[in-house]
């Protein structure tokens, strides 16, 4: 099987290493990419430092268009990508072509929001001691960035850090998940097809422990990071000097309220407490359902999960497929275990195959095992009752993760009530906490995080505010 190699500075490289990609499904060996040396990873990050410059006077038609191109070039090579994605993932084809079609609209947000980057100019004669200043308010690049980026959208939360690094005119290297380089890599391959100067971008799929030497070098200034709770608030800590963005995890709730539409509710909490095989900090976990539609609510969920196709990830009609790694699934297996064991009861699934776990329902789960108040991470969730709105509210909020909620409801008062009392980055009305699109502030409170993605916001995060005042105008 030939090496593909990975992305120095805009070009292809390989190192003195090899790093084997399996498909959790059947383990079969779906790549093989090249791991640079320490040297390697040197000559990247000085690339990038030195290019910091250039990068940010880059024209903005020049940004635009390269990421324009990718675009582009993404769409053209979408049904090869979304089979790339399934085979390092075992993500199910279905869901790998929208994670696909998603980084298309991502990137071209990015052209989008790149072309209206603009300063701003504020008359400062509003007092008669600033007679004749102008002030010019500029966004600056903090610097080159480093993106460590997680498993679960191998392509698509690459895009989240490249794509608005580019807009912003900042150096970027990336560090993919080393169970699923392969995205990044030909993301990589297509941003070497732009007009970008050398040193713009680096894909280095090292371990997860040389990462640290990555994270603490003062050349890269801003680490975006999207993954677990201990690791990103680890790098927070390493590092408090330096610009750092986490998305990090979440046990997200749907509430279910008395004036849901239950079919409808049923449907979306079925699906998306399944999909990606609830490898999505968004994915629901904790479904907490008002009394009077309780009986109602789960007679209509439990045959909606019942119906979920499973099995391989690379026929069209499945829908839920295998978790990243059997060790993995071992791991969901052991919290739905300790939770019966202390007196939860299995609805649905609980079941493991291989790197399989079974759409699992559980009720009457303790709060304080794992599977309530961890982030599982697996096609689980478990249901809560609630009096009313006051106790599903407080249930939502008594989790140290504050990622995003979804709450059924038709009333418009109650929406803006979740709105203003939930404490979580994204209140989602009328359906599923999974949902997201790419172009709105996405991002948490509490463990969940700080800093927000989606364009327009990681701009902001990956730049500072500078002034320039112009004196002794006539305004």
């Amino acid at each position: 099987m030939d090496v593909r190699p990975f992305w120095l500075a805009g070009r292809p490289v390989t190192g003195d290493a090899e790093l084997t990609v399996t498909n959790s499904h059947d383990g079969r060996v779906v790549g093989v990419c090249s791991v640079p040396t320490a040297a390697q990873v040197e000559e990247a990050v000085a690339a990038a430092d030195a290019v910091r410059k250039e990068a940010a006077a880059l024209p903005i038609h020049v940004r635009a268009e390269a990421l324009a191109h990718v675009s582009r070039r993404l769409a053209e090579r979408a049904d090869e990508l979304a089979h790339l994605i399934t085979q390092e993932n075992g993500k199910p084809l279905f869901w790998a072509r929208g994670e696909v079609n998603r980084a298309i609209s991502t990137f071209r947000f990015a052209a989008e929001e790149t072309r209206r980057l603009s300063g701003e100019a504020l008359r400062l004669d509003t007092e008669p001691a600033a007679a004749g200043r102008l002030a010019y308010v500029s966004r600056v690049p903090h610097g080159p960035i480093l993106a460590i980026t997680p498993f679960n959208f191998p392509l698509n939360l690459v895009a989240h850090k490249v794509a608005p690094a580019i807009a912003v005119g900042a150096p970027v290297i990336v560090k993919p998940a080393p169970a699923t380089p392969l995205s990044a890599l030909v993301l990589g391959e297509i941003l070497a097809e732009t007009d970008l100067p050398d040193g713009m971008f680096s894909v280095l799929p090292v371990p997860n422990d040389r990462a640290a030497t990555l994270v603490a070098d003062p050349r890269l200034p801003v680490v975006s990071f999207t993954g677990s709770g201990p690791v990103g608030y680890a790098i927070m800590d390493q590092v408090p000097r330096k610009h750092v963005t986490l998305e990090l995890g979440g046990n997200a709730a749907a509430v279910v309220l008395a004036d849901a539409d239950l079919d409808w509710a049923a449907s979306r909490v079925a699906l998306f407490s399944n999909y990606q095989a609830g490898q999505s900090c968004i994915a629901v976990q904790r479904v907490i359902v008002e009394e009077a539609v309780h009986d109602a609510f789960v007679a209509r969920l439990l045959p909606a999960v019942e119906a979920l196709v499973t099995g391989d990830p690379e026929d069209e009609k499945t829908q839920v497929g295998p978790l990243v790694s059997v060790e993995a699934a071992e791991r969901v297996e052991q919290w739905i275990a300790e939770a019966v064991a202390a007196g939860a009861r299995v609805l649905a699934g609980g079941t493991r195959d291989g790197a399989s776990i079974a759409p699992t329902v559980l009720a009457d789960v303790p709060a304080d095992t794992k599977v309530s108040c961890e982030e599982v991470f697996g096609p689980v969730m478990i249901i809560q009752t609630v009096s009313g709105p006051d106790e599903a509210f407080a249930a939502v909020n008594a989790s140290k993760y504050g990622l995003q909620a979804g709450v059924f409801t038709r009333n418009l008062d109650l929406a803006f009530r979740a709105n203003r009392e939930l404490e979580v980055g994204g209140v989602i009305i009328g359906d599923v906490p999974s949902y997201r699109a790419d172009q709105m502030p996405y991002g948490g409170v509490k463990d969940s995080g700080v800093g927000r993605e989606g364009i327009r916001s990681a701009i902001a995060d990956y730049t500072y505010e500078k002034v320039m005042v112009l004196t002794g105008l006539t305004l």
